[in-house]
């Protein structure tokens, strides 16, 4: 008798194929141009968003998708030299403009990190909390990376992601080319991925703050 064999597991497909090619070698003077302007959301309500994490000294974060290293850099005065601060990004200069914009502060407490479109990257139960900007619509293989941050995050550790609402008839026409899902099938992806929904805060006009817990 012919034993049974299962049947072997699909790959997952790359739901937003080139959104990230303009990050291969990207210029970082002119990208902080593009994320750190007065009207960009994320940037103007920076502080607020920094408020509502609610980070203490000590604390581990990754910040995941770190582009320039603005959040960065306020995180890491946060957390102080008992903390550390994980600058994830698939863009090696991006990483390294994180870590030296902290430096150039006096901190030393951010760690640069390379990652792909698969995973974060970082060590099983290493950080008390995973924070992404703007960039969850940037995951080419959502499953795949909210499945390493899972791993990456201590027991009960958090997920923050801020992202836009994508409404249509209501978001501008960018959004709506750009950003592949709204906030309810997002949510319904990173809960899916063994995280529990613990606080939603709508203190943003374009884009929304949510707060998961890993189960």
């Amino acid at each position: 008798m012919v034993p049974l064999l299962s049947a072997p597991l699909l790959a997952e497909q790359n739901v937003n194929p080139g959104i990230n090619r303009n990050y291969e070698n990207p210029n970082v003077l002119q990208w902080r141009g593009v994320f750190e302007r007065d009207g960009r959301e994320v940037w103007d309500r920076r502080d607020d968003i920094i408020r509502h994490l609610g980070l203490r000294p000590g604390l581990k974060i990754a910040d995941i998708g770190s582009g320039t290293g603005f959040f960065t850099a306020l995180m890491a005065a946060a957390v102080g030299d008992s903390g550390r601060v994980y600058a994830v990004d698939i863009a090696p200069r991006f990483v390294e403009a994180s870590v030296q914009r902290a430096r150039d502060r006096g901190m030393n407490n951010v760690v640069g990190v390379v990652n792909d479109q698969h995973g974060v990257r970082l060590s099983p139960d290493s950080v008390d909390l995973a924070f992404t900007s703007d960039t969850y619509h940037h995951f080419e293989y959502p499953r795949s990376m909210l499945r390493s941050i899972h791993e990456a995050l201590r027991p009960g550790g958090e997920l923050v992601l801020i992202d836009f609402k994508r409404i249509p008839g209501v978001s501008n026409p960018w959004v709506l080319r750009h950003v592949r899902a709204g906030e309810a099938e997002v949510a319904a992806e990173t809960q899916a991925a063994g995280f529990e929904l613990v606080e939603r805060l709508d203190f943003m006009q374009t884009q929304y703050f949510l707060r998961f817990r890993k189960k």
